[in-house]
């Protein structure tokens, strides 16, 4: 991983309680695996526990660590580092996606909640009259009593938001095409197809992996069958929206936004998404930050704590499932 994120990651106990597990030396640091100053510690390393900016495992740097077994990942997405080359080796693979998802899926909640009241809009009018403001003629038919809320994904974060949006009076559309009817029973959901739920929801909530076939999931004809009002809330990666059909669809006030990603990742500062009254604009602020990383960082420090012991990850990344997930 790169130092900086070292340092945001693991706090003293961290580092403690790093140290007591395995034979380490928290100092040093690999961002460069060509880097001549670690080949004699990646030549020895029996596990490397990694983070973001963490270079590609490529085959040429395996070779550089002949007793690699395992990788345990103190972060979300293993899809930058994680090569074909991994697996063809053998290596097991943990990740600490599932601490990650608890912050994202809180925010998306948040992000509903706040829609459903029309509390941006609430704002933003009386930022602008700084005075009195009717706050029945500003909410109008606005709040969160029976709303549908539409979620695309039943990913770790999709499910967590769903677990999370149960004791509120809200009904809960679900798509995706590799839950059956009777999971999605289980999880307390309607499972519908993707233009059924566009059409029904006041809210869609996007939780998909990206994936070639996802996008652009939501392009021109599928924001069109959004209801006028509706909000989309994006949390999951930028390019499962269209970002100019959607910025039309924004400058004519038609649909509300919550953006914590887009595509391009950074817009241009000529982006009208900047200043829009009905889009919130957060630059990717969803996944753990603050003191949320401690949490991720205790939950890879619990993986690598099982594989002291001879036990199996709790939350091993299998070959095989990370073509469909994030």
């Amino acid at each position: 991983m790169e130092p900086p994120v070292r340092d945001a990651l693991f706090d003293r106990a961290a580092l403690d309680r790093l140290t007591a597990l395995a034979d380490t030396d928290p100092a040093l640091v690999v961002a460069d695996f060509a880097d001549p100053a670690a080949a004699g510690a990646l030549a020895a390393a029996e596990v490397l526990l990694t983070g973001w900016g963490c270079p590609p495992l490529t085959g040429e740097a395996l070779a550089r660590m002949p007793r690699l077994r395992t990788v345990v990942h103190a972060a979300g997405s293993v899809k930058h580092h994680i090569t074909r080359a991994c697996w063809e080796r053998g290596l097991t693979v943990a990740s600490a996606a599932g601490a990650n998802a608890l912050p994202v899926a809180e925010y998306t909640v948040a992000a509903i909640l706040f829609s459903g009241k029309r509390v941006l809009h609430a704002a933003h009018v009386y930022r602008e009259k700084r005075a009195w403001v009717n706050a029945l003629d500003v909410i109008g038919d606005g709040g969160n009593h029976r709303r549908t809320v539409g979620v695309v994904g039943a990913s770790r974060i999709g499910r967590r938001v769903i677990e999370l949006l149960r004791p509120y009076d809200l009904t809960v559309l679900l798509y995706d095409p590799y839950v059956d009817a009777a999971e999605a029973a289980r999880l307390g959901v309607h499972r519908v197809d993707l233009d059924t739920l566009a059409r029904s929801s006041d809210t869609v909530t996007v939780h998909a992996p990206e994936l070639p076939e996802t996008r652009h999931l939501f392009d021109r004809a599928r924001l069109a069958l959004m209801p006028d009002g509706a909000t989309l809330v994006n949390t999951a990666r930028g390019s499962l929206v269209d970002t100019a059909a959607l910025t039309e669809e924004l400058v004519a006030g038609r649909l509300h936004a919550v953006l914590d990603v887009t595509d391009p990742e950074v817009l241009p500062p000529g982006s009208p998404l900047y200043d829009l009254p009905n889009v919130l604009l957060t630059p990717h602020i969803a996944g753990s930050l603050g003191n949320e990383l401690g949490r991720m960082a205790q939950a890879a420090l619990d993986e690598l704590e099982r594989y002291a012991r001879g036990l199996p990850y709790a939350d091993p990344v299998h070959a095989d499932r990370l073509g469909r997930s994030a």
